[in-house]
């Protein structure tokens, strides 16, 4: 099987970001942003995805954290879009619910080559440290725009903030995972009917 990884540079007059990311990885991740709380959600996605990734970010952060935080999930998804390849022999679909004390979080994601998201998170306070909670699903919609996924995540139940975006980037990753496993019993098969995804 070719290596799956890709490093993606995307520059704007407001962004300036670099992704690489391994899709068979360990887990590891570094990062530089400038958006701390980020980098811990991030975390938990290299984690809980095995997947190995790397983020140097420098934006306007200056005025505030919306176009670091949208243009990390842009670069993200088309980082992935590339290094998942043909998609032959994926396992394609993936979920995972994820507890964390009172939160409980369901994400499913589908390589359908199709962007859609659905984002179920009625966050109990505006921000997790400086970090607006309405940029989650700023994130969450560049990385399904570029990388071509169905997403859909269900923050289920929770009061603490932290809590439920912690659940929902484990889940994340958790999904990734399971989606992103090569089956062997159709290595060589596109996983769709079509025969193209």
């Amino acid at each position: 099987m070719a290596e799956r990884k890709a490093t993606v540079n995307r520059e704007t007059l407001e962004t300036q970001i670099t992704v690489s990311i391994n899709l068979d990885g360990t887990g590891k991740f570094s990062a530089d942003t400038g958006v701390p709380f980020l980098e811990h959600m991030m975390d938990q996605i290299a984690r809980h995805g095995l997947i190995d990734i790397n983020i140097e970010a420098n934006g306007d952060i200056y005025i505030d954290d919306h176009h670091t935080v949208e243009d990390i999930g842009i670069t993200l998804g088309q980082a992935f879009k590339e290094a998942v390849g043909d998609k032959k022999g994926l396992t394609r679909y993936g979920h995972a619910y994820v507890p964390l004390d009172e939160a409980l979080s369901r994400v499913v994601i589908d390589f359908s080559g199709r962007p859609g998201l659905s984002f179920n998170c009625e966050f109990t306070r505006g921000s997790i440290g400086r970090l607006d909670t309405q940029l989650f699903w700023e994130f969450f919609q560049g990385f399904v725009n570029h990388a071509g996924v169905t997403l859909h995540i269900d923050n289920i139940k929770g009061f603490n903030a932290h809590h439920q975006a912690e659940t929902i980037f484990k889940a994340f990753g958790r999904a990734l995972r399971m989606a992103l496993t090569v089956d062997q019993r159709a290595a060589e098969m596109m996983p769709s009917t079509k025969g193209v995804l």
